[in-house]
């Protein structure tokens, strides 16, 4: 065996023994334990070159070493094939996500899942705005001059707004202006991609009943709103309580940075911004651009189909947590969680 590929063989021996004993890895461990065909000796100086070459590094306290992130990159970019889950487990994803009742018990159950399988922080981006289409548009009337607008889109999610309205008054006699109205929006935007709907206001100004031209330009003013709206992007998170169960050898310092990353919505959402459907993402310590993640791993996919487009997502799903992280078990888990949800939103 060539010398590179016995050691690329000692340090997934020493990724996997760190990431499930969470102790410093010595030369006779991995002896003892995987069969690497050579002595401890040969081992130890296979682990002198990694560490040299900036795979494995020496904890003060220890005399075994543990992974750099440069070591967990170069080990994650190895997994030629991430295992399936088991069929049992597949089951499990079925009966726990299928009693779901609308996208946001699917949201929920989405992370509480996550978290449990991976034992991770589990975060689901709400299906985003601008790659949803129009299902339906509810108008209901609360008063003479006030409607409540609700935007229903293809994934279930439910956008409200309460729109100012001028009073109709040149209706014709025994005519109901919010019904009509209701009839004009369905017949224009169901269907159409929210980011694309915008455009279909001028027309509809233009090609409106005179004596509804003032409701139009009212509502379909608040719908541009609504649908350019970024900030409208949603977060769930849960399982943060996971990120203490590897004491302070997973989090030197403080855990306070990454608790305060996660609880910018804008930081996660940024790192879900890059996610396409079946292509696991996985980001590594110095590797996330902001500081909180520095010490953590993002393991990402997008779910999913935005309008049949194979590589764009509706949104994105996935687990923060050590670098001492299970990667191969955390992506399939998280692959198959996100191919389950996009079967789930296609049906509904």
């Amino acid at each position: 065996m060539a010398h590179e590929d016995r050691r690329l063989q000692v340090l997934r021996a020493i990724v996997q023994d760190y990431v499930s004993t969470n102790d410093p890895v010595g030369s006779k461990a991995l002896a003892a334990r995987y069969d690497l065909g050579v002595s401890p000796a040969t081992i130890r100086n296979d682990m002198a070159v990694l560490e040299e070459e900036g795979y494995i590094t020496q904890p003060h306290t220890s005399a075994g070493r543990v992974p750099t992130d440069k070591g967990y990159r170069f080990f994650v970019d190895r997994i030629s094939q991430v295992k399936p889950l088991s069929a049992a487990e597949r089951r499990a994803i079925e009966r726990f996500l299928d009693g779901a009742l609308d996208l946001d018990d699917v949201l929920a159950r989405t992370v509480r899942l996550l978290a449990q399988l991976t034992r991770n922080v589990a975060v689901i981006q709400y299906p985003t705005l601008a790659r949803s289409a129009v299902r339906h548009l509810e108008v209901v009337q609360l008063a003479s001059n006030r409607l409540l607008v609700v935007l229903i889109t293809d994934t279930g999610r439910v956008e409200q707004r309460v729109v100012e309205i001028p009073v109709v008054t040149d209706a014709p006699a025994g005519a109901d202006p919010v019904a009509e109205l209701r009839t004009l929006l369905n017949a224009a935007f169901v269907g159409a991609k929210l980011a694309e709907a915008g455009l279909k206001v001028a027309d509809l100004l233009d090609t409106a009943p005179a004596h509804l031209r003032g409701l139009v330009a009212a509502v379909s003013a608040t719908l541009v709103e609504t649908l350019a709206e970024p900030g409208e992007d949603r977060l769930l998170v849960g399982g943060t309580a996971n990120l203490t169960r590897g004491g302070a050898l997973d989090f030197p310092g403080t855990l306070r940075p990454l608790l305060e990353a996660l609880e910018e919505q804008v930081v996660v959402l940024r790192l879900m911004g890059e996610v396409a459907p079946s292509h696991v993402l996985v980001s590594i310590g110095e590797e996330n651009a902001h500081e909180g993640f520095t010490g953590a791993s993002v393991v990402s996919v997008g779910y999913g189909s935005a309008g049949g487009t194979a590589d764009l997502a509706l949104g994105g799903l996935g687990v923060v947590g050590p670098t001492r992280m299970d990667y191969p078990g955390t992506m399939a888990a998280v692959r198959a969680v996100a191919r389950y949800v996009g079967q789930l939103l296609a049906e509904s």
